[in-house]
């Protein structure tokens, strides 16, 4: 059941599991700003029994009380990077010194500085909702700066961390786990892009937070995904893998994490392809609780079809 009311330009939707029906969507990152929980996401545009991906654009959904949800529809594609193809892969948006820094997953076009692949942009913007421009005029990461594997998909999913200090790394890779130094300006690296000893089961889709000063790199494992994490007492680790948070999904072959806390719970965001006509290439953004072990370690999360009901 869906209840969709428009205010404006803008749609509220109330909803469960998958918590958006009315489009397909991938690859959640959530944010909270000030009392709001914002939800970036992929979107996903293939046809039914298409045989691949097919992402165009980025969709923003908000809510206060994780029950009710604002749909402010697209709000980023590919074409504000002039170098970028047309695919938009999984991105993260992160919010530094009153600015929102958008790291999101494009292909390049065949150019002077890239023969092609996917690449890491940043947008940026002065609110939440955009509108989001091309913050440095180029990519971020190209291709060509990451040979340890060779595949043309290798440079995706970049989640973004800032630590207390105000140090800020950026993770990313298919099949091989990086990272970077980001300067303070959020859009140079500060350092060599350096190779994580491959984590246990790593495929893809990392996403890198703190908890009571124990450093969390959780990312999709295997394939059909799994959700699984290691923990690290340094942002750069050595990673002591701890086990698998999520089994795998309904009807899709892929799943992506998305962790935060927001008015003293912890939710986890993940996708699957259980909406009618779903499939691999037609996902669903969906949110169940999460819960911890006084040792820190998480506990599995339940896949649930009712969602979080409200915040208690």
């Amino acid at each position: 059941m869906i209840l969709l009311v428009l205010i404006g330009s803008v749609k509220i939707l109330e909803a469960q599991n998958p918590i958006i029906k009315h489009i397909f969507t991938a690859d959640p990152a959530p944010l909270v700003y000030h009392d709001t929980l914002f939800l970036y996401t992929g979107h996903d545009s293939a046809p039914e029994k298409a045989p691949n991906y097919l992402m165009r654009d980025y969709q923003l959904f908000s809510t206060t009380d994780m029950v009710n949800w604002k749909d402010w529809g697209t709000v980023l594609s590919p074409k504000v990077f002039a170098w970028a193809g047309d695919d938009a892969y999984a991105a993260q948006c992160i919010e530094r010194n009153g600015k929102f820094y958008w790291y999101v997953a494009v292909g390049h076009k065949a150019d002077e500085n890239s023969k092609g692949g996917f690449a890491i942009g940043v947008a940026v913007s002065d609110r939440p909702t955009g509108p989001f421009k091309d913050a440095i005029g180029k990519a971020l990461i190209e291709n060509e700066m990451t040979t340890d594997v060779k595949h043309g998909w290798d440079d995706i999913d970049p989640t973004v961390f800032i630590d207390d200090d105000g140090q800020a790394y950026m993770y990313w890779g298919n099949l091989s786990c990086r990272y970077v130094k980001l300067k303070e300006n959020m859009i140079e690296a500060d350092g060599p892009i350096v190779i994580i000893p491959k984590p246990q089961n790593y495929t893809e889709g990392p996403w890198i937070y703190k908890r009571n000063n124990l450093y969390y790199l959780v990312y999709a494992a295997k394939f059909p995904e799994t959700i699984e994490y290691c923990t690290s007492s340094n942002p750069t680790g050595p990673w002591t893998y701890q086990g698998v948070i999520q089994d795998t999904v309904p009807n899709s072959t892929t799943t992506h994490a998305g962790i935060i806390d927001y008015k003293g719970k912890t939710y986890f965001f993940y996708h699957n392809g259980a909406l009618p006509t779903g499939s691999n290439y037609r996902r669903s953004v969906c949110v169940d609780y999460m819960y911890y072990n006084p040792d820190g370690t998480i506990q599995k999360v339940v896949q649930t079809t009712q969602g979080v009901d409200q915040i208690k």
